[in-house]
């Protein structure tokens, strides 16, 4: 009775904590604005008006105070953190007045990195939203990523060239890695006279978009300059989910759904299946949320081991006694720290700059083959090892990705129009705001192992949290050094597991 009646009293807010409520400071974030080192820019009323398809009422044009909340979720009885502000970003959507002249404007977009659904649409919608919303006639773009501004000559584009685009998977503009010379593409951006710059990629992109923006208000040049985030894995900070991730979870269905055929259907079968992931495992996460298939899900966010008690293999052992089966899915960050590799591998890096990762599946698929010849000497066992990633960037973004795709360019372009550069569109609790593009590119969305999403993963999976003694492996770790890592897997599986029983 003294636990229901504390209960009912942590449940009541009282008259002082809604009045705290509504005393917390906000800090709306700044956002970068051509005005900032041009004084005296010109401003136009927005076209908007005369156009026959709107018709702008009441409250159609956003207010200069309208901002987004990033925290929604408070904790109220004596827990309000007052002394910190609670940040907010100005919101998306058409101003009243414009800072470009639509006859003037001259537009480059560019794709750059990897593949990922939604990237056509995205163009699509710059260029018919350039074209029907605001009047704009000069359109470009800019193929081969970064290294297309000084390297190739620009494509004119018009709705009438893009109108299946968002159809089709990849990018029709073409793209690449590497590529980034500040000084040639600032530049090529300055001679060939582009006065605003759409710049769709990932984290690394935004990085170098970045650079160009800061070196365009060095120069104080009238371009303004917005990063689209693209990227599949929802690695993306800040903002709710960057385009293509739900398209890229949906096809993730069908590459689980194979491997568990493929488990069913064999003596002792596992199916394994690497999915996109490099720093962060929502595709993994999420994927096996929806799937009902998966009995293991590793992301790297969350480190795990192989033998021993409380290990993968010993899971699997348990799951394959009592199903005949098993369906492992990973994420190829996982595990890298545990994948043996030379000295040249641990420096070796693409031309984006990132470490090359080693393939986690196909070491993990010879790792489980080699425990069970080892613990199952004779005995039937089989791994299905499935990696769809190709298969998932290339594809066409769905209903819901395209939808979004939509609002994200929109949304672009009517910044830019009012003057805005330097910035980020993105949902924030589904609501599409502006944020700095350095405030982005230095954020990063990972997966957290103490949310509740994860621990609905372990629930519906029932996998181990794979925690060893950390008392255990400490001293270990002091003893050995990093003899640690080059050890026999079944001897310092031992070792630890002695050291945690004492």
């Amino acid at each position: 009775m003294a636990a229901m009646k504390q209960a009912e009293e942590d449940d009541l807010i009282s008259q002082s904590d809604y009045q705290n409520l509504f005393s917390i400071s906000i800090k709306l974030q700044n956002l970068p604005h051509l005005t900032d080192y041009i004084p005296n820019l010109k401003t136009l009323p927005n076209p908007l008006d005369q156009n026959p398809f709107f018709r702008p009422s009441e409250g159609f044009y956003i207010h200069p105070g309208d901002a987004i909340l990033r925290q929604i979720v408070l904790e109220l009885p004596g827990t309000l953190p007052a002394p910190s502000p609670h940040l907010a970003y100005h919101r998306a959507g058409p101003r009243r007045s414009i800072f470009f002249e639509p006859s003037s404007v001259k537009a480059a977009i560019v794709t750059c990195g990897g593949l990922c659904p939604g990237l056509n649409t995205v163009i699509r919608e710059l260029v018919n939203g350039l074209w029907e919303l605001y009047g704009v006639r000069q359109i470009f773009g800019v193929t081969a990523g970064y290294r297309g501004f000084y390297s190739t000559d620009p494509v004119e584009l018009n709705p009438k060239i893009v109108h299946n685009w968002h159809k089709r998977g990849g990018t029709a503009l073409e793209t690449s890695r590497g590529g980034f010379d500040l000084d040639k593409i600032v530049n090529a951006i300055q001679n060939r006279g582009f006065n605003q710059v759409y710049i769709i990629g990932g984290d690394g992109t935004l990085r170098g978009a970045v650079k160009i923006f800061n070196e365009i208000r060095r120069r104080k040049l009238n371009v303004a300059v917005t990063g689209i985030p693209k990227t599949v894995d929802n690695d993306v900070g800040i903002i709710d989910r960057s385009f293509g991730f739900q398209t890229a979870v949906e096809m993730a269905q069908q590459a689980i759904s194979a491997a568990n055929v493929e488990a069913e259907s064999a003596v002792n079968g596992i199916g394994l299946v690497k999915l996109m992931g490099r720093s962060t495992g929502h595709i993994a996460l999420h994927a096996t949320l929806s799937s009902g298939d998966v009995d293991c899900c590793l992301i790297p966010e969350m480190d795990f081991y192989l033998d021993g008690k409380g290990g993968l293999f010993e899971f699997l052992e348990q799951r394959l006694r009592e199903n005949g089966h098993a369906v492992l899915v990973v994420a190829e960050g996982a595990g890298q720290e545990l994948i043996p590799r030379t000295d040249a591998q641990k420096e070796e890096r693409d031309e984006s700059g990132n470490l090359v990762f080693l393939d986690v599946g196909v070491w993990l698929k010879s790792e489980l083959k080699n425990w069970w010849t080892r613990d199952h000497p004779g005995e039937l066992f089989t791994v299905k090892y499935i990696d769809p990633t190709y298969m998932i960037r290339a594809v066409p973004a769905n209903a819901t990705d395209n939808s979004y795709c939509t609002l994200l360019a929109h949304s672009a372009i009517h910044g830019v129009m009012a003057g805005y550069t330097g910035f980020v569109p993105g949902p924030i609790n589904r609501n599409f705001a502006y944020i700095h593009l350095e405030e982005v590119a230095q954020t990063k969305n990972e997966v957290d192992t103490k949310d509740h999403k994860w621990a609905w993963v372990r629930s519906v999976s029932t996998q181990p949290d794979f925690v060893r003694s950390s008392c255990a492996v400490a001293l270990l770790s002091e003893v050995l050094g990093q003899h640690i890592y080059i050890m026999g897997g079944k001897k310092l599986t031992a070792m630890i597991d002695k050291l945690a029983e004492e």
